[in-house]
């Protein structure tokens, strides 16, 4: 069923209203989370000589972001939660763009790396090809993009008050290749775990041409 152009402005607005109003619950119940992982696997991928200059898209209260800026990269943050925006410049120190990810505005082939941690899910699988182009186009030629997503079965739809689609690795393959991007390496999180323990797929991508 195709989502019409109210239904995808409901979807984003109510998304990011319900961080907006748990936003301090938020940054308190994951400001522990431990993502080395996920910040190394985007680094190591990355050609050339450091620092490089990483985007974190929805980058929330800016736990990661500030993780890359004390690792010496030029680090912007996104957020389409105007308290998560003011959050992440409070506590990284940092650009942060306060943007939908429904109607992004990126610099062309400006940024080496970006960081999409637990985010990409909330965008509908119908516009999902649109905002990869446009992710991919925002990548220096052979940048690196890293999405880690709660995996699923290819539904989606409202899951307590935001909006989510759970792909499985070979539906993410399909629109990223597509997207053009090149698989770099999967893995499951949290580590240490049987698989059916594991509910988020991450995936790294580099940029073709």
């Amino acid at each position: 069923m195709r989502l019409e152009r109210q239904d995808l402005d409901k979807i984003a607005a109510l998304t990011l209203e319900h961080y907006n109003q748990r936003a301090q619950d938020f940054w308190q119940g994951t400001r522990g989370h431990d993502v080395a992982q996920n910040i190394a696997a985007l680094l190591r991928h990355i050609e050339g000589a450091s620092p490089f200059t990483i985007l974190d898209l929805g980058c929330g209260p800016g736990r990661d972001l500030k993780v890359f800026a004390e690792l010496g990269h030029v680090a912007i943050g996104l957020d389409g939660a105007p308290r998560f925006a003011h959050m992440a410049r409070e506590y990284s120190g940092c650009e942060v763009w306060l943007q939908d990810l429904l109607a992004l505005e990126l610099p062309p082939a400006h940024f080496d790396g970006v960081y999409a941690n637990a985010v990409l899910f909330h965008v509908p699988s119908q516009e999902l090809p649109r905002v990869l182009v446009e992710l991919c186009a925002a990548l220096k030629p052979g940048g690196v993009l890293f999405s880690s997503n709660p995996r699923g079965n290819n539904e989606e739809g409202w899951n307590r008050g935001r909006y989510g689609a759970y792909h499985d690795l070979e539906a993410w393959r399909r629109f990223m290749t597509r997207a053009g991007f090149i698989e770099l390496e999967h893995y499951y999180r949290p580590p240490g775990l049987p698989q059916a323990q594991q509910p988020w797929l991450a995936t790294v991508w580099r940029r073709c041409g």
